[in-house]
């Protein structure tokens, strides 16, 4: 049995929406265990600053998106 798959113009969205939930779990998950370390109410913490972190994460990326690709074919030479 298959699994079904999205079309490929979701990619653009797929895409930073993967991106900011990697990065924004590590980074929180970092950031919790600096500043509060490892105890029981770890995952918690952790969880709560994701959602946050992840919030403002996310529509930050899409709208950085743009600029960044335009910056990046500045510094390289076409394919």
């Amino acid at each position: 049995m298959s699994r079904k798959r999205l079309p490929a113009r979701a990619a653009g969205l797929l895409m930073p929406l993967i991106l900011s939930i990697i990065m924004t779990l590590v980074v929180s998950a970092v950031a919790t265990v600096k500043n509060l370390g490892l105890h029981d109410g770890f995952a918690y913490h952790w969880l709560s600053a994701w959602v946050m972190s992840w919030v403002i994460a996310f529509p930050t990326l899409l709208m950085a998106l743009p600029l960044t690709r335009r910056i990046v074919r500045a510094l390289v030479h076409p394919a």
